[in-house]
Order: structure tokens, then C-alpha cells, then sequence
């Protein structure tokens, strides 16, 4: 079940904290969350990317027990439907980023485990870059 999707935030004003309740509920209900995470093209621009996700991924795993049956998507907004993408590089530096911040809350292990996936623009033009990507 995806949560905390860029337009839902948007349209319907869901927070951080409503994410994570949601987050705890599909666990509850024995289903797989999966963590939409991303900055707005503003934020992107001024150097925000780590400090916005980070934030993110830190409200959404909060108080979570089972961490390791959580997916993580990273969407940059800016790159949702726009044509625009971040590069592939961006792209794998951001994931290692969220990687870094889930073993801070949970141990090394279960970050590299997670599975956390690129929700951007990604086109036959730019996939070759996206799949060269270690992350």
C-alpha cells in the first residue's frame, strides 16, 4: 500500500505524522508500506534534498517495530510527471542517503536489506543510467 505520495500530501494535506500512523497501520493489517519520500523542486534547488528526505524517512519509521518489511520509494516531486528526472547519479546518492539514515535507526543490516526504489521520471532514453547505478 503506497503512503505519504507526493499528492496526497498535496491535495490532502497528510503529514509526516499521519504517514507514519498509516505506515503502522498497513503493518498492522499485514500489508507492505511503501514510504514515498522526496523534496519539491524548490527545496531541490536550494540544497534541501538531504535534510527534507532525512526528515522524512525519520517521521515515517518512527516508533516502527518491523522496519525491514517496509519499502522506501524515492520520488523527487519536481521529476513526478514533469519529463524531468534527476540524474542517475542524484538519484543513487539520495538512496544512499536514505539507506544511511534507516541504519541509523535500525542497525547497518536492515538498511542494506531494505528495499528502496527511484519513483522519477525514468524513460528509454535514461534507464541505462538508472540501472548502472550500484543502489
Amino acid at each position: 500500500v503506497i503512503v505519504g505520495h507526493s499528492e496526497r500530501r498535496q491535495l490532502f494535506f497528510e503529514d509526516d505524522a499521519l504517514v507514519n500512523r498509516k505506515v503502522k497501520a498497513a503493518l498492522d493489517a499485514g500489508l507492505v508500506p511503501i514510504v514515498c519520500v522526496g523534496e519539491s523542486l524548490a527545496q531541490h534547488e536550494r540544497g534541501e534534498t538531504d535534510v527534507v528526505v532525512t526528515r522524512q524517512v525519520h517521521a515515517a519509521l518512527d516508533g516502527v517495530d518491523h522496519i525491514s518489511a517496509v519499502v522506501i520509494a524515492y520520488e523527487p516531486i519536481w521529476a513526478i510527471g514533469t519529463g524531468r528526472a534527476a540524474t542517475p547519479e542524484e538519484a543513487n546518492a539520495t538512496i544512499a542517503m536514505i539507506r544511511q539514515t534507516v541504519a541509523e535507526i535500525a542497525g547497518a543490516a536492515i538498511a542494506e536489506g531494505l528495499q528502496v526504489q527511484y519513483g522519477g521520471s525514468v524513460t528509454p532514453d535514461n534507464f541505462a543510467g538508472f540501472i548502472a547505478q550500484p543502489d
